[in-house]
């Protein structure tokens, strides 16, 4: 009697304890960069903690580029593969949103300078006083100015900057643009704080000037902060084939956030930051506000093609938890 044996193949060596432990560190790491990146990429941001995370765009190039090291060391290909694909992902994102020109026509007929700044509740009023002497601003957009704010600014640079348009208010709820230029009273963006306009003939020409500050995208309030930043495009798009803008403030949202990126695209606006290539210079929390270091650009200074810049800076203030914008701008007399 013959007898037959069937051969078995071997079993597969098992998955060495430490090679799983990479894995899913590995896992770990890349999962929340990839929710992000994914948000970013199909412009979702209405759902908290996706805001939130998303001004924090820029820093998951980290986690990314880490989570690719324990990959390789588990053996996984897919998972090294995904790796590499939201880090390359998220360092696409983190380059500058929109052309970094405008097509402004015609001779330069007025040279000035913008200055953006949010006073938190007014605490940085004195220091905005000794910046606005110093830097000689000819329009000043104050986010967070209440009566008190309002006050003090006229009284020490009312002579400079003699004429204002003011949305009323206590702590975050009032603000003022101050300007060297007579101004037209407009209607200001309907929205829980401040946001005041008017129009001012400059170089010959009408500005339409309006000061943004949406609500911050805090949880239970994110919906707000969306829609107060749909109006402040409407505004945008409604200026889109008029005359020049310049639209300011503290926006609370980034180049990461759709709705901030909506602002930009509704009014062919252009944030003067990006056209001085410091489009990712954070201005909020300033250094030694709180437990973070500076990480997120939220102080805006958007304006029309009308305009070229001739650089930015960002201000400390004391007393503030932002950071000012300083823009230096060449209005052009168009076609």
């Amino acid at each position: 009697m013959t007898s037959v044996r069937t051969a078995v193949a071997p079993l597969p060596p098992p998955v060495r304890p430490r090679r799983r432990l990479a894995a899913w560190a590995s896992g770990l790491l890349v999962a929340v960069p990839s929710v992000v990146v994914g948000c970013r990429l199909i412009g979702v941001d209405a759902v908290t903690p996706v805001p939130q995370l998303l001004s924090f765009l820029p820093w998951l190039a980290l986690p990314a580029g880490l989570a690719l090291l324990p990959a390789l060391l588990a053996r996984r290909r897919l998972l090294a593969g995904w790796a590499v694909l939201v880090l390359a992902a998220t360092c696409w994102f983190v380059l500058p949103y929109g052309p970094d020109t405008t097509t402004a026509h015609g001779p330069v007929v007025e040279r000035l300078r913008v200055l953006a700044a949010n006073v938190e509740f007014g605490q940085g009023t004195e220091a905005l006083v000794e910046t606005v002497r110093r830097e000689r601003p000819q329009l000043v957009y104050v986010s967070e100015c209440d009566r008190l704010c309002v006050r003090t600014l006229t009284a020490a640079v009312g002579p400079d900057l003699p004429h204002r348009a003011v949305v009323d208010g206590q702590g975050s709820t009032g603000s003022v643009v101050l300007s060297a230029y007579p101004l037209t009273a407009q209607p200001p963006i309907p929205a829980v704080m401040g946001m005041p306009g008017a129009t001012a003939r400059i170089g010959g020409r009408t500005v339409q000037l309006r000061l943004a500050h949406p609500l911050p995208p805090i949880p239970r309030q994110v919906d707000a902060w969306k829609r107060e930043l749909g109006r402040v495009a409407d505004f945008a798009a409604a200026q889109r084939d008029g005359g020049p803008v310049i639209l300011a403030g503290d926006f609370n949202a980034s180049q990461d956030h759709a709705a901030f990126r909506s602002v930009l695209d509704a009014g062919r606006l252009h944030d003067a930051a990006r056209l001085a290539g410091a489009a990712r210079t954070p201005t909020w929390p300033r250094e030694g506000q709180g437990p973070l270091p500076p990480y997120v650009q939220i102080d805006h200074v958007l304006v029309s093609d009308d305009f070229r810049v001739r650089g930015v800076r960002f201000l400390d203030l004391a007393g503030s938890d932002h950071r000012a914008v300083l823009a230096e701008l060449d209005l052009h007399a168009g076609r």
